[in-house]
């Protein structure tokens, strides 16, 4: 009788870690219902108050940008169908980049709609593994997910077109392999603006900058996309979290009329200043003490 009990106790012991590992790397504003609205021409908002998800819509169906957690498709057809738009429209799923916070939902996302998944070329094994091939979380059991087969392999430079609307893929890599910022011209009242949603400039705690078996390249990586981002023409400034951008901040300006709060060419500019600062005091951090070891 003792040996039961004895694995039951366990069992428990397991979920309560497993549990608290889960609750510790998930921000609660990452399942927070926002608002879903226009942010420029046919660019909408669809994402939690932490998660950014993007709708691009047009004549012959609708572009979604990530499908976050496996627990927000739910929260993104709501969003999508409070706007007007049907979710079964959905043709084209993209992503920024392959971290479940980004890209868990997207194998169900594919099941809802029937959706074309594209995704950058070295996200491909991650996002087909269902994180396992990360080359810093695929060892974690918490940071895992459904995988989904991706249906278009993209490479950088590429476009993704649908309904008159072109989006460019350009490889930005560092925070992940196939890293990808997304830019496409959007118009509205006349007038046409570049829109640029950015991957993610993050170096991420844990990171290893130098000496990394697992990703040899990563600082030559994140150097390469910061000389991307600053080439982007930017007059809408989005981004894979809203944080990126101070989307909080700039959805409570949006009805007071005037300037669109969203038209943030400064804001992009320094934010990509202020990320590189601090993956260069990180790498110059790393480097230093690589050279200390005996």
């Amino acid at each position: 009788m003792r040996q039961p009990r004895y694995l039951v106790v366990r069992l428990i012991t397991f979920l309560f870690l497993l549990s608290g590992s889960l609750l510790a790397q998930a921000d609660p504003s990452w399942t927070e219902p926002f608002p879903a609205f226009k942010i420029v021409g046919n660019v909408y908002y669809v994402g939690s108050r932490g998660l950014a998800s993007y709708l691009i819509a047009t004549p012959d169906g609708h572009i979604l940008i990530n499908s976050n957690l496996e627990s927000s498709p739910a929260q993104i057809r709501e969003s999508v169908e409070k706007l007007g738009f049907r979710f079964t429209d959905v043709e084209i799923l993209l992503i920024s980049h392959a971290h479940w916070d980004h890209d868990a939902g997207s194998e169900q996302i594919k099941k809802l709609t029937g959706a074309q998944y594209m995704v950058m070329d070295g996200d491909v094994p991650v996002v087909e593994s269902g994180g396992k091939a990360d080359f810093q979380y695929g060892n974690k059991p918490e940071n895992l997910y459904p995988p989904a087969k991706v249906d278009r392999i993209l490479h950088d430079g590429d476009e993704v077109r649908l309904g008159g609307t072109v989006l460019t893929a350009h490889l930005t890599p560092g925070h992940t392999k196939g890293c990808t910022t997304w830019t496409l011209k959007a118009s509205d009242a006349g007038k046409s603006y570049n829109v640029v949603i950015v991957g993610s400039p993050n170096v991420n705690p844990g990171y290893k900058l130098v000496n990394n078996p697992e990703y040899p390249q990563i600082a030559a990586d994140y150097e390469k996309m910061f000389r991307v981002l600053k080439q982007l023409p930017c007059d809408i400034f989005l981004g894979a979290h809203g944080g990126y951008y101070d989307m909080e901040a700039k959805f409570a300006r949006l009805h007071n009329g005037g300037h669109n709060p969203f038209l943030d060419s400064n804001g992009y500019k320094r934010m990509v200043s202020e990320k590189e600062q601090a993956f260069r005091s990180e790498l110059a951090k790393q480097t230093a003490a690589e050279k200390s070891k005996p």
